[in-house]
């Protein structure tokens, strides 16, 4: 789709998230959004169900997610009725364990390790359901590549990437998931950043 984005982001500057959402809905035929239900995620698909219920909910489970995370997801996918497609690694985790382990950022099989659990089964579902707008939950000051793009931008392979609170800190999330009686989970564990300041890789 051809969009001028520069002059989009200026346009939806100031403009509440359920606004972003409508907007992208309008100019999409195809939406989807992703989840890895850590913690804030709540917030986004509430708002983008809110105005597309059955939107496709795209979850790629690494396998690694803690006990609480595991069940958060489950009170929020009853809870909100989400349309959850999942994606798990070809390989499970037991067997990933005896032979690649979990490597640590210096080591060169971590590049792999990255593939295989987050890269490998986002490219296949990205590649099954061909969305042409991606919500996500970015936010601005959560590291160097995402202060550089804006509300609207695009993925490498052309879609259409929606963050509606791109401009929130967490305070006024907070604040948001109390007003729509939503539980938050701080318990996460992301195995291939181990850094929480660290790109996950999907994003740029």
């Amino acid at each position: 789709m051809s969009l001028n984005l520069e002059e989009i982001n200026k346009e939806l500057q100031g403009k509440s998230p359920e606004e972003i959402i409508s907007w992208a809905i309008t100019v999409g035929v195809n939406p989807v959004i992703t989840t890895n239900f850590r913690p804030y995620e709540v917030a986004i698909l509430n708002a983008v169900t809110k105005v597309k219920k059955d939107i496709k909910v795209i979850w790629c489970d690494t396998g690694y997610n803690t006990v609480q995370t595991y069940k958060h997801a489950e009170e929020i996918i009853q809870k909100l009725k989400l349309n959850v497609k999942l994606y798990t690694p070809k390989q499970t985790v037991a067997h990933r364990n005896v032979v690649l382990g979990v490597p640590s950022i210096e080591d060169p099989k971590h590049a792999i390790f990255t593939e295989q659990v987050k890269l490998e089964p986002f490219s296949r579902a990205m590649a099954e359901h061909k969305p042409d707008v991606w919500f996500t939950n970015l936010r601005k000051g959560q590291t160097a590549f995402r202060d550089s793009i804006d509300i609207v931008s695009k993925s490498k392979d052309g879609v259409l990437k929606v963050s509606p609170f791109y401009n929130w800190s967490d305070a006024q999330l907070d604040a948001y998931l109390e007003a729509q009686k939503l539980p938050n989970e701080f318990v996460y564990f992301d195995p291939t950043k181990v850094e929480g300041n660290r790109e996950c890789g999907l994003h740029i």
